[in-house]
């Protein structure tokens, strides 16, 4: 039995006008327990790094906290303005769960609501990716089904995927927005229906909401144009009208979210893209994708190269579904390239390419099984497919074991050793109002009582512009003459970054807390000389970081599996939390 399905060309009142659309198809349990089970499989992928949270979607955390209070988009309250978050839509679902109790309120069912709540938002988005997975395959496939486990499957093995979806950031929502545009436009090229106005506003508006959750997904604003140049021929200036109306519907969201942006912040771009440092791609990036090749796997991404090869060479009816998936993929490959790589594992910029990816392998796959017309090849075809396939999930497997016990920066980590662990530095100081210089807002942003200065740069605009300037010397002028802040925390790479522990003026201004044994330069904390007025509450301080914060230094690798409180709250501490005095 086949699994492509033979259809027919639609049948069209005018070229491209507007064809008959096929019978909408019930939903029956062979699709539902699909979609249920692929659901399943990522959920349960995602349990193997248990309550871990990113710190920097603790970041956007923050935030949806100051707007739900009133206070602002503002990290802290009472502080200035500065657009430290670039993911707007992301931060909005954050500041209404928090409206309606589900966010950043207490537990739900014995866990945190600031672990479960956007761990839930993430899977409804995947199982959201299914269903749109399950929509596609319908126009395409004889047993939808079928291509919705295989699509299933895969997503739940690929770590990339399903360690960002799950870690608090946007990456599941951004996700789905681009396998709805994948939706819209596979179903307008099968129908023949590209420059429908519909298709065309609907595309405008799935790619603007793809850019305000984030910045690369701005790019999708030419999926549209392009589908419409490669699939309609000989109608010129209708598709360019429709390719304008995508595009001014595309501009009016975005447009309005710039207006707000300078109006609030007073500036052009987010804050943290002026903290990133964005170049133009140089030939390093221009070959980045080759990462995702190897990280895939080889063999497997070859094969399914030659698939599409042999598809195009003999191209079926529904090749046009297989241009609208291929310009998406080359979009998202474009994004990935250009954009200056980070320091979290595991590709993370890469995840709605994992989507667009199993729409085309498994499309492929089950057109060459189609094409082998008896049993034997393609018996032989599934083994060699499963043996290119089996080496990928022996390296995916490795990667999720690798993560899980090594999992990037824990938002409830930076809670417990910078937020409460300063608050608590504070406290036996007796220091009622200060600051903090750090690298790691998230966690800290979300507990500390003292004003949070960004050693980043991603929430600091001065910061920022050093940063992007490469100008280290003007960065720790800064630091030191003129923030003067009450602690400072530094940790490597930042160290190195910008030079501030190796800085003459840091003996000469501050008082070590706590060093960590064997780093060159030194990091660790440190507490302004004239913040200090009792020697014996600084030794006080002093046995505090060597027993309790070196302590939780020592267990941070356990993050993955524990939370760090109930809640989350300003002016916790670790003194507190501990029980101590």
């Amino acid at each position: 039995m086949s699994l492509v399905a033979e259809q027919a060309p639609p049948r069209r009142s005018a070229p491209d006008s507007g064809a008959e659309r096929p019978a909408r198809r019930r939903w029956r349990w062979p699709d539902v327990l699909s979609v249920a089970g692929g659901t399943a499989a990522i959920a349960g992928h995602a349990t193997l790094y248990g309550n871990w949270l990113i710190d920097d979607a603790a970041i956007t955390f923050a935030y949806a906290r100051s707007v739900s209070e009133g206070h602002g988009p503002v990290l802290q309250p009472g502080v200035e303005p500065v657009e430290g978050f670039s993911n707007p839509t992301w931060l909005v679902l954050l500041a209404l769960g928090r409206l309606v109790g589900l966010f950043d309120r207490g537990t739900i069912a014995g866990v945190p609501d600031y672990v479960l709540f956007p761990k839930a938002l993430a899977l409804v988005c995947c199982a959201g990716v299914l269903v749109l997975c399950h929509l596609i395959f319908r126009r395409l496939l004889r047993r939808a089904w079928i291509g919705t486990a295989v699509a299933g499957a895969f997503l739940a093995s690929v770590p990339s995927f399903v360690i960002w979806c799950f870690s608090g950031l946007e990456n599941s929502l951004y996700a789905l927005l681009v396998a709805g545009l994948a939706f819209v436009l596979v179903g307008a090229a099968l129908d023949g229906r590209v420059l429908s106005r519909k298709v065309a506003v609907a595309a405008g508006v799935l790619a603007a909401l793809a850019g305000l959750t984030r910045p690369d997904g701005m790019i999708y604003v030419v999926a549209y144009p392009i589908v419409a140049v490669l699939l309609v021929k000989g109608r010129w200036p209708e598709v360019g009208r429709r390719v304008v109306m995508s595009v001014l519907v595309f501009a009016v969201p975005v447009g309005a979210c710039v207006a707000w942006r300078l109006a609030v912040f007073g500036r052009w771009l987010p804050n943290t893209s002026v903290a990133k440092g964005q170049d133009l791609p140089g030939l390093r990036d221009v070959v980045a994708s080759g990462d995702l090749v190897a990280y895939a796997g080889a063999p497997a991404v070859l094969a399914v190269v030659a698939m599409l090869t042999v598809l195009w060479a003999r191209r079926p009816r529904w090749w046009p579904a297989v241009v609208v998936l291929l310009t998406l993929a080359a979009l998202g490959v474009t994004a990935y390239s250009v954009l200056e790589r980070d320091w979290m594992q595991q590709h993370r910029l890469a995840t709605p390419l994992w989507v667009v990816a199993a729409l085309l392998g498994t499309i492929a796959g089950a057109e060459l099984l189609r094409r082998c017309r008896t049993r034997r090849p393609r018996v032989a075809v599934s083994a060699v497919l499963a043996v290119l396939l089996s080496g990928s999930l022996a390296s995916h497997a490795e990667n999720a074991l690798e993560f899980r016990d090594n999992v990037d920066v824990p938002a409830c980590y930076v809670a417990d050793r910078l937020g409460r662990g300063f608050n608590a530095y504070a406290d036996l100081l007796g220091i009622e109002d200060g600051s903090v210089l750090l690298p790691d807002l998230g966690g800290s942003a979300m507990t500390s009582r003292l004003r949070l200065v960004d050693m980043a740069g991603l929430a600091e605009p001065r910061i920022a512009a050093h940063i992007r300037d490469r100008d280290k010397v003007g960065l720790r002028d800064y630091v030191f003459e003129e923030v003067k802040p009450t602690f400072i925390h530094s940790r490597g790479p930042w160290s190195a970054g910008n030079g501030i522990p190796s800085d003459s003026r840091l003996a000469r201004d501050y008082h070590v807390l706590y060093l960590y044994a064997g780093d060159d330069p030194p990091n660790g904390d440190w507490v302004r000389k004239d913040a200090v007025t009792d020697p014996h509450a600084l030794e006080r301080a002093r046995e505090f970081a060597r027993t309790e914060l070196a302590r939780v230094d020592r267990e941070s690798a356990g993050w993955d599996t524990r939370h760090c409180g109930e809640t989350l709250h300003v002016g916790q501490t670790t003194v507190g939390r501990l029980g101590l005095e």
